[in-house]
């Protein structure tokens, strides 16, 4: 007798227009066309995902040189992170932007060791 494999098509194929609900025209209701769709919308969730932390860093480069420019002029950013590492100072960029929007006290003294490591 043979073996029919009506009911694993059907969970496969459930499966994955259950994951193309809400798209639409035939990308929602045919297997053939919210394979492909689904397929892309995981391509571009898995790149998202890696751009996603680099845009991250981006804005907490861009928060902090802003929070160091405000608190002195003449400092930049690239010579205030210069001036982390000769101060022996290690606190990822995350933290430093998180700082200098939250608690500006806190970071303006972050800040001054900088300048003075500099100096």
């Amino acid at each position: 007798m043979r073996v029919k494999g009506g009911t694993v098509t059907h969970r496969r194929h459930k499966k994955v227009l259950e994951q193309a609900k809400g798209y639409y025209g035939r990308r929602k209701n045919t297997f053939k066309v919210a394979r492909q769709a689904v397929d892309k919308a995981n391509q571009y969730a898995t790149r998202d995902r890696h751009n996603k932390k680099r845009n991250f860093r981006s804005l907490w480069i861009q928060r902090i040189n802003a929070a160091v420019r405000a608190h002195d002029e003449s400092l930049t950013y690239s010579k205030f992170i210069n001036g982390l590492g000769l101060a022996g100072i290690e606190v990822d960029r995350k933290v430093l932007a998180d700082l200098a929007v939250n608690e500006p006290e806190a970071f303006n003294g972050i800040v001054d060791k900088a300048r003075a490591a500099l100096a």
